[in-house]
């Protein structure tokens, strides 16, 4: 059905972090988060990345191809759209 590929820079992150996170809407598009701040959902697309699991919101699923590495959460920045007005 879903056919999402992952950037090697973000299975790296995934791998090195040993822990899940979860592709969802922000308001600046796609981000990347930690389970721990944002919950998997039972409908979620996961993708095993070595011993941990990328989820995928279903609605973000359907417009992305690639999880690549801007969509990673930097807390430094959080998820204020000021910082990302380019999406």
């Amino acid at each position: 059905m879903f056919k999402i590929a992952v950037d090697q820079n973000v299975v790296d992150f995934i791998n090195q972090s040993g822990q899940d996170y979860r592709i969802c809407t922000s308001c600046s598009g796609p981000v990347m988060l930690p389970v721990t701040l944002r919950s998997p959902k039972s409908n979620d697309i996961v993708i095993p990345i070595g011993g941990n699991s990328l989820f995928i919101s279903r609605i973000q699923a359907r417009y992305i191809r690639k999880v690549t590495p801007d969509m990673i959460y930097d807390p430094q920045v959080g998820l204020s759209c000021e910082y990302y007005p380019g999406l």
